[in-house]
């Protein structure tokens, strides 16, 4: 089992990324299941019915999503039958949508879950309690099961990898907006990636006009951030395969593309 996951898509250019690559990128890695964190693909906050069937047309199985799930007021009036739509898990119960869908392929299914961190985030329940919930139920569906931690703090992506190793096949993050080097198999089976990566603006900061970011920094004055329209793109992804006896990770590799790290067939 081989699944493609692709960072944070961020505004306009991170979805004219996912129509031009996801296709090619099946086309090299032909993934079994591949999956998109879109909470940032409407003009960077939120995203739109419109949006979400887009990227099932590009290829994606499922869309995750995080912390701006709420932004865009439209999301209340098509989550809870966007069938292949994921929130944090760990969100309010009373909260519509859901946490964890399962993804078909053939004879298996695979669990795609979603959680959100506690550290410097919004208010939110346990998600080492939610994912021990989760996986207990999805293990007696399946033994693929993927989780997209959508954190803030690098100690608690590491520590949500090390709390479900050899429990689930593959704990990666989300959120921070920059990939992280540190792609691993973890002893017990898991793989493990503390952030993939964002798929938008290549010469911005985390997907918005670098100039109001300066700005900030220089004045400490409120700004408005805007997510540029034009200019130079990336995407950010990764790619796991998976053992079809057990459940658990082979390899992770890191999909980075933009004019410094071109795309090669």
């Amino acid at each position: 089992m081989n699944i493609l996951f692709v960072g944070d898509v961020v505004g306009s250019q991170g979805r004219d990324m996912i129509t031009e690559y996801v296709p090619k990128l099946k086309e090299k890695y032909r993934p079994h299941i591949t999956i998109i964190n879109g909470e940032n693909a409407a003009g960077g906050k939120g995203i739109t019915e419109k949006i979400y069937r887009g990227f099932l047309e590009a290829g994606a199985q499922a869309v995750t999503l995080g912390n701006h799930t709420w932004d865009n007021r439209e999301i209340f009036e098509f989550i809870d039958r966007a069938k292949y739509m994921v929130r944090p898990a760990n969100f309010p119960s009373n909260n519509p949508g859901k946490g964890m869908v399962f993804l078909k392929f053939n004879t298996e299914e695979v669990a795609v879950i979603s959680l959100q961190g506690r550290t410097f985030m919004n208010t939110s329940d346990c998600p080492f309690q939610k994912a021990d919930e989760l996986i207990k139920e999805a293990r007696e569906r399946t033994p693929f099961i993927f989780v997209d931690f959508h954190a803030e703090a690098t100690s608690e992506k590491q520590a949500m990898g090390w709390y479900l190793d050899g429990k689930v096949s593959a704990v990666v993050g989300t959120h921070t907006h920059v990939q992280t080097a540190d792609n691993r198999i973890l002893p017990g089976g898991t793989a493990f990636m503390s952030d993939v990566g964002m798929t938008g603006p290549y010469d911005g900061i985390l997907g918005v006009e670098k100039e109001a970011v300066i700005k900030r920094f220089l004045t400490g004055l409120p700004v408005r951030f805007e997510v540029p329209k034009e200019g130079r793109t990336q995407l950010s992804a990764a790619f796991i395969e998976l053992s079809p006896k057990t459940g658990l990770a082979k390899k992770i590799d890191r999909i980075l593309i933009n004019d410094d790290h071109p795309f090669y067939t």
